[in-house]
């Protein structure tokens, strides 16, 4: 029989087929009690419905409507396809019969052998259910899987899966009836559509079918469902301190834009732990706050005071953190975190956004306002430093504020280039002055912070004084680009440089007297003004190395010539601290790091580069410099309170050698390295080297190797040479499996040993003296498993034992850790830490 193509508005069979591609394919919508059954009723009386089927038979006998072979459905961007579908206007019942498979427009499948449903579309029986529905979760696909030999459907509300099977793993591609890494098998499965909540009755949790758990009775989201009120996974932990402990927290959704995060952690030695987040979204941001809590019952399993918690009962933090839109260039926000001891939030494991890195232990509070143009940005906020480490003393912390930072560039109609306005405001004040001692012999301590036992400007350096400071830094720059016929690049540029100080040291109480020897003790306003002139001339040499790519040979020359750099050791210094001459900073207008510090005199820096770029993602390139003091005062030569510019390579006329060398031959190998050369007989006094490779898809192992070499500095209190490596690797055993490791090896620990210069002991803690040894810092081993419904991973680290000591805790710096993940289902996790050997 030809093939029929019609289109059906009013009909009976418009009523059935309607059902068919209106009511299915909601199994790929939001809910699955959509996909069951969404009323044909909700189309408008213009939805059009075009069949395509080998045969449409009216027969008026038994007062039935059907169409029958290869039937194809297209309703609303969706499609039904069936061997057969029949509506039954004395029973007002509809069937679709034979391989029934319904693909909705985003894709999502559902497919059954016989669907049978009352004309009203609320109650009914689909045979040989399977429902296959994809969503994203945090980036990743999940699809989804629910089967039932039989599914009833009641009142438009409620779908029970009788004997269902559901899962999120994908089935074996050579053995469809091999059983999925994991799957729950139920008595039933019944999903409410009000709740958007799935049950399980009488539950058996398989793994490659073998049931591993069983459950009499629990409960799911709707697998679409992104925020429902529920318990979330739970979490296991033990520790020396803290002893055996689980938590199961508990999420309520009291809205949708705010909700409730309660966790309770009961652990064996200390009691109940209390946890509490609220979040909030309003119409222009969003705020959170986090509240944390514990009455100890065992306190002394903490080192004693100074050095730990020991001495407390009760411990606890309280963090809130937000941001919200002024309008579409201004936004302002808050990070600020409260906590009763430095030690609390490591302890106790508490998630805190206001951490800094790993080896500066501090949490960070800061409130800001930005806001942003085009070619401009302003930044205002203020700063509170929490110290987290034992040997921190809270009262050197600095609070700053404010901190404004404005930027503005564009370019002058007249002269063109590129003119910048950089403003820069900064406060800040702290109790007391913070003195490092530049060697072991001079070196103390006042309560627990390491200072000096003689206060000379020869042997003590000043990190921060004691007091107010205050600083506003205005920079007017130019520059601009010229191409001469021969290629010649060539760039003037000049900038204007001004800043005023305001100076209130405090002489008063704990060591602040002792700030008498370095600077004066009188309020003071002080002024500085640098304006500079400059030039950059590049002359590059490009040469075709035909389909292989090109390479440039390129000479680089700079001189910059302004006055010399004034008040050198009478401000203070608190933000050009970190200087590093590499080759980075060879060319930088001014070598300072912050704006505290100002280089002056007469320069001059050149260099060569040669750089070869190629097919396949080939990449090097090769630097070598060096950098001229030619008139005026050497502004590195002449230490300030903290000595930046000694020992950095250029605090003499002719500075040391920096050189680069880097190399890619394409995009899974990389590998760079830099070092500093002695002028006077090219000794290695900075050297640094890594290496990145992924050897896919011939061996499936990526790995890394980073190593530096520092030699000593102890004109900035750095007396012996330092020195580390670290690498990692990961090998993907099978699509699925992988091992990575981790090792931090500490290769100067011995020079440190050997000076005694180890920080004081604490009770409860051993201290490696062993010499001429690679010292193995930090170590991570670990397995895990990854594919689309499951994710496991074990994992074994050693902290460095230097963070350890000032944790507050005796000894714990071996962690082992467990997690695993049904996606969809649920996820825990397990965390224990050991305590190490007395000899690492």
């Amino acid at each position: 029989m030809r093939r029929l193509k019609t289109t059906i508005a009013t009909s009976a069979v418009a009523a059935a087929l309607v059902y068919a591609a209106g009511s299915m394919p909601a199994l790929a919508q939001a809910t699955l009690n959509e996909a069951i059954g969404a009323r044909a009723q909700s189309g408008s009386g213009e939805d059009r419905l075009l069949v395509d089927a080998r045969e449409i038979v009216y027969d008026n006998d038994r007062n039935t409507i059907a169409a029958s072979g290869d039937v194809q459905m297209n309703y609303q961007g969706r499609t039904l396809q069936a061997d057969r579908v029949t509506y039954d206007r004395n029973t007002g019942r509809v069937f679709a019969e034979g391989n029934a498979r319904l693909t909705d427009a985003n894709g999502t499948v559902a497919t059954g052998d016989r669907f049978e449903l009352t004309d009203d579309f609320k109650n009914g029986f689909i045979d040989s259910l399977r429902v296959v529905q994809t969503t994203v979760e945090q980036g990743r696909p999940l699809t989804t899987r629910f089967s039932a030999p039989r599914a009833e459907r009641a009142e438009g509300e409620t779908t029970t899966f009788e004997r269902g099977t559901y899962t999120a793993c994908e089935p074996c591609k050579d053995n469809p009836e091999r059983p999925p890494l994991w799957q729950v098998k139920a008595a039933k499965i019944i999903h409410n559509n009000s709740e958007r909540t799935i049950y399980y009755e009488d539950a058996t949790l398989e793994f490659l079918g073998i049931p591993v758990a069983y459950l009499p009775y629990f409960w799911t989201p709707d697998p679409t469902v992104k925020r429902k009120t529920g318990f979330l996974a739970p979490r296991y932990v033990y520790s020396n301190t803290l002893g055996y402990g689980g938590s199961i927290p508990f999420f309520w959704a009291i809205a949708p834009n705010y909700d409730l995060t309660i966790s309770p952690t009961i652990l064996s030695r200390q009691g109940l732990l209390g946890q509490v987040e609220w979040r909030h979204r309003l119409e222009t941001g969003a705020y959170s706050i986090r509240a944390a809590g514990i009455n100890q019952l065992d306190p002394e399993a903490f080192l004693p005071s100074p050095y730990g918690a020991g001495d407390r009962d009760f411990r606890g933090s309280l963090e809130s953190s937000g941001e919200f839109f002024i309008n579409q260039n201004w936004r302002w926000g808050w990070d600020i975190a409260l906590v009763s001891d430095k030690w609390f939030l490591t302890n106790y494991r508490i998630r805190s956004e206001s951490l800094s890195n790993y080896y500066v232990k501090e949490s960070i509070s800061t409130l800001y306002l930005q806001g942003q143009g085009d070619r401009s940005l302003f930044d205002a906020r203020g700063y509170y430093f929490q110290t987290l480490s034992t040997y921190d003393w809270q009262k050197q912390q600095p609070v700053v504020a404010p901190v404004i930072d404005y930027n503005k560039r564009f370019t002058p109609p007249t002269i063109g280039g590129e003119f910048a306005l950089d403003v820069n405001v900064t406060s800040l004040s702290r109790e007391a002055a913070q003195f490092d001692p530049l060697s072991n012999a001079n070196t103390t301590y006042f309560g627990i912070a390491r200072t000096c036992t003689v206060f000379d400007p020869s042997s003590c350096l000043v990190r921060g004084i004691s007091g107010s400071t205050s600083r506003a830094s205005v920079t007017a720059s130019w520059r601009r680009e010229f191409i001469d016929p021969i290629g010649q690049v060539w760039t003037p540029f000049a900038y204007l440089r001004a800043d005023n100080f305001w100076v209130a040291p405090d002489f008063n109480g704990y060591q602040n007297q002792k700030l008498e020897n370095f600077i004066d003790g009188d309020d003071d306003y002080l002024f500085r003004a640098t304006p500079a002139v400059g030039l950059e001339y590049r002359y590059p040499f490009i040469a075709s190395l035909g389909t292989s790519g090109q390479q440039i040979l390129e000479p680089i020359a700079q001189i910059v010539a302004r006055p010399n750099e004034t008040r050198i050791g009478n401000l203070p210094n608190e933000d050009a601290q970190s200087l590093v001459f590499d080759d980075t900073s060879l060319f930088d207008w001014d070598k300072f790091s912050g704006y505290d510090r100002v280089e002056g005199g007469v320069r001059a820096n050149v260099g060569l580069q040669y750089t070869v770029t190629g097919a396949d993602n080939f990449y090097a390139n090769m630097l070598f410099g060096q950098s001229y003091q030619i008139a005026g005062r050497n502004s590195f030569r002449q230490g300030d309170l903290a000595n930046v510019g000694l020992d950095s390579g250029l605090d003499s006329r002719a500075s040391d050698y920096v050189g680069r060398f880097q190399i890619s031959p394409n995009s899974n190998f990389a590998f760079v390295t830099r070092g500093r050369f002695d002028q006077e007989d090219l000794n290695l006094n900075r050297f640094e080297a890594g290496i990145r490779a992924n050897f896919n898809p011939y061996l499936p192992v990526s790995t890394s190797l980073t190593y530096a070499r520092y030699e000593a500095q102890p004109a900035i209190g750095f007396p012996t040479r330092r020195e580390g490596l670290l690498a990692s690797a990961r090998w993907d055993m099978t699509p699925n499996w992988y091992v990575t490791g981790s090792i931090l090896l500490d290769l100067d620990r011995y020079l440190v040993a050997r000076q005694g210069a180890i920080p004081i002991a604490v009770p409860g803690a051993a201290i490696s003296q062993r010499e001429n040894v690679a010292y193995v810092a930090g170590m991570s081993l670990g397995l895990g498993y990854m594919d689309e419904c499951t994710t496991f991973a074990v994992s074994y680290s050693i902290t460095p034992r230097d963070i350890t000591l000032t944790s507050g805790e005796k000894e714990q710096n071996h962690t082992i850790a467990f997690s695993l993940e049904l996606r969809s289902l649920g996820e825990v996790g397990y965390t224990q830490r050991l305590s190490g050997s007395d000899d690492e």
